[in-house]
């Protein structure tokens, strides 16, 4: 493989990735011209994703989960633009502030979504609520920007497979993490003060991921104030996200997951089960920062027209439920809009810091499953923190001063009182032996045997 700016590290040495500013040049180029680097084609049919049933009264379960109607008593999203940077975005009557940001893939604004992953994950984010049914986004009063970056059903025109592509997102489908890193920076320059990136590119351990430019992007847009939120990534067998990190810390990890890895410039989610349990497809490591519901998701229909939801999607198994990190991610990145809508003041690194101190943290405390625990928007909305997370400034080495000398204390007023209880337990030892003499004369003077008889004269 190519690398644009990344290195490849050896199997077993493996440690959070540096970041190669130099390695944005690549992303810029792409982004001037403004479309997908090379003629592409679409080679697949679209996705048909459906609704198993009636539109659910109810809210569904993630929504429940996570009592999103407490936390719109305090925020809705609004004026915030979070950017869904996925397989496009259908317009939808739900989605009524979507903005086209353009496309990596074909000629489109952003707005065709033929895979119907990005509306999904728009939905979850933004949708508007309806008399109709239960579901609505997180943040429904905030804007979705949509930029189209990857797509299964597209390809290179003049290429006959996607096997020898450095940084590919899927095995089969267009879209590598140097787009994916032009789109970061679209995204960052058409105002989004959240990006949500529901996507991964793994590679082993030992492995050149290629993914320099991305890494470059994704501080691009922190350094601007830009909130990034990212999924963990889902196991899979027949893929590059094979390996599950097993274990605690860098030594642990067998497959490098990217952007999820270029914490904390990244907010990476990983996805639990109803139960609080992670999902078992959720890829752990030492970079999950949170986690959020990625089962049974309910979201907005992606096919051209649509105005109604789907719950089910078309697997090689046949139809099933809409599962995976990607949804989680769309949850976390619809509560990063609550939450600058509520506190404007806060910078991109205070916003993370919030999600994760009031997320519901595993026993102890942190774990690479599912990092700091279950998001809580209403918790993240209305806790009282202080200005910084209490590890502030541990790292920084400090000069321990040396103990205080104690006050000076005159020893006089104790000497005299001691001095006065010795005189005095003197004193009274003398009295006690002088008196002796006097007690046994007096009981010689007394007859024991003398005394009144009762008897008459």
């Amino acid at each position: 493989m190519v690398g644009l700016g990344a290195t490849c590290a050896p199997a077993g040495a493996i440690g959070p990735p540096t970041i190669d500013e130099g390695a944005l040049g690549a992303a810029l180029a792409i982004n001037a011209k403004g479309g997908p680097p090379e003629v592409t084609e679409q080679r697949s049919i679209c996705a048909e994703p459906s609704l198993a049933g009636s539109p659910p009264r109810e809210a569904p379960e993630g929504q429940r989960l996570l009592d999103l109607p407490a936390a719109w008593q305090f925020s809705r999203g609004a004026g915030q633009k979070v950017a869904v940077i996925d397989t496009g975005v259908n317009r939808h009557p739900r989605l009524p502030a979507l903005q086209p940001g353009g496309d990596f893939v074909s000629d489109s604004d952003g707005t065709s979504d033929c895979d119907g992953h990005g509306t999904i994950v728009a939905g979850l984010i933004a949708a508007r609520p309806s008399l109709d049914d239960g579901f609505a986004g997180v943040a429904p009063e905030a804007e979705i920007l949509t930029i189209r970056q990857l797509s299964a059903a597209y390809e290179a025109k003049d290429r006959a497979t996607n096997n020898d592509v450095p940084g590919k997102i899927t095995s089969a489908g267009y879209g590598t993490v140097l787009t994916l890193a032009a789109a970061v920076v679209r995204a960052v320059d058409l105002g989004a003060t959240v990006i949500n990136i529901s996507e991964v590119a793994c590679a082993p351990v030992g492995v050149n991921p290629s993914d320099g430019a991305l890494g470059a992007a994704v501080k691009y847009a922190d350094d601007r104030n830009v909130v990034v939120v990212a999924a963990a990534g889902n196991l899979s067998q027949n893929g590059s996200c094979d390996g599950q990190n097993e274990g605690t810390g860098w030594g642990a990890v067998r497959t490098t997951v990217s952007p999820a890895w270029f914490s904390p410039y990244v907010l990476a989610v990983a996805s639990i089960d109803a139960n609080g349990a992670p999902s078992e497809f959720s890829l752990g490591g030492p970079w999950v920062g949170v986690a959020a519901p990625g089962r049974n998701i309910v979201s907005l229909d992606s096919r051209p027209g649509g105005t109604g939801l789907v719950d089910s999607q078309q697997t090689s198994e046949g139809t099933g439920t809409i599962d995976g990190t990607s949804f989680a991610t769309a949850y976390v990145s619809g509560l990063a809009a609550l939450v600058r809508s509520r506190f404007p003041e806060l910078s991109a690194r205070q916003v993370v810091d919030r999600i994760a101190a009031t997320a519901h943290a595993p026993g102890n405390g942190r774990d690479d499953r599912i990092g700091h625990g279950l998001i809580d928007p209403l918790a993240a909305l209305t806790a009282q923190l202080p200005e910084s997370p209490i590890s502030a400034g541990a790292d920084v080495a400090r000069r321990i001063p040396p103990p205080a000398e104690p006050p000076y204390v005159d020893p006089a007023p104790r000497r005299v009182a001691t001095i006065g209880s010795i005189a005095l337990l003197a004193l009274l030892g003398i009295g006690y032996a002088l008196s002796i003499p006097y007690r046994r004369e007096r009981d010689r003077d007394v007859d024991p045997a003398a005394g009144d008889s009762g008897e008459g004269q």
